[in-house]
């Protein structure tokens, strides 16, 4: 890799470090703090409900993958994961019900956070010089805040356990059908790869109208289009 080139990815991760480690952070935090308020306090009784984010840095997801999608883009494109937090659905007061309360926080953590970096791209449009480099770098690294946590949102909500999406689908189906989704989910992390494959290509066939909804409705009002 040349010096430019170099240069280039150094600036594209101080860009996407910090939105995108404190989007994974919140995330999991959210599922936490929903569990514990709803009966369950595994998450906070080994310290995950804490908002650093060396808790919950997972050395694969959290730094390998994002770091080699990063190289392999040209510092065009970065995802990534923490490490799950525990929650042992039966303590919940209302297992099935609460179920879906806990797992829909994360995404619902991702969606907040999006509406944040949207004003925050409004507030450095209005208060720092359209020529600036710190306006440039700040109206880049709420750009990619928005991205970031639009991705993490769609894609959790996937209805194929154990994403989010699964859990939320599982809650609300009669048993028959959440004991089918039980039986799916061991297998589910190999069915979403499979269909993440460009060879497959189903899987952001599906979300890419919900990202791109998304994208556009916070991208507009940030004035990033």
């Amino acid at each position: 890799m040349q010096g430019s080139d170099l240069a280039q990815l150094l600036l594209r991760i101080s860009v996407v470090a910090i939105p995108g480690i404190f989007a994974i952070t919140m995330h999991e935090v959210a599922h936490g703090w929903v569990a514990k308020s709803l009966g369950d306090r595994t998450a906070y009784m080994l310290g995950r409900l804490s908002l650093n984010p060396l808790k919950h840095v997972d050395p694969l997801g959290t730094v390998v993958v994002p770091l080699a999608m990063l190289w392999l883009s040209h510092g065009s494109s970065a995802f990534g994961w923490a490490k799950p937090v525990p929650v042992a659905f039966r303590n919940l007061r209302h297992p099935k019900r609460d179920m879906v309360l806990v797992a829909a926080a994360g995404p619902a953590a991702n969606l907040a956070m999006a509406t944040i970096w949207t004003v925050a791209a409004v507030s450095v449009g209005s208060l720092l010089p359209d020529a600036s480099t710190a306006s440039a770098w700040l109206l880049y690294v709420c750009e990619f805040g928005i991205q970031f946590n639009v991705l993490l949102m769609v894609f959790n909500m996937i209805p194929i356990p154990p994403l989010d999406g699964g859990r939320v689908l599982a809650g609300l189906l009669p048993r028959s059908g959440s004991n089918l989704l039980d039986r799916i989910e061991p297998y589910g992390i190999i069915i979403v790869i499979v269909l993440m494959l460009p060879q497959v290509g189903v899987l952001w066939h599906v979300i890419e109208p919900f990202v791109r909804f998304f994208l556009d409705f916070f991208d507009s009002i940030a004035g990033l289009r």
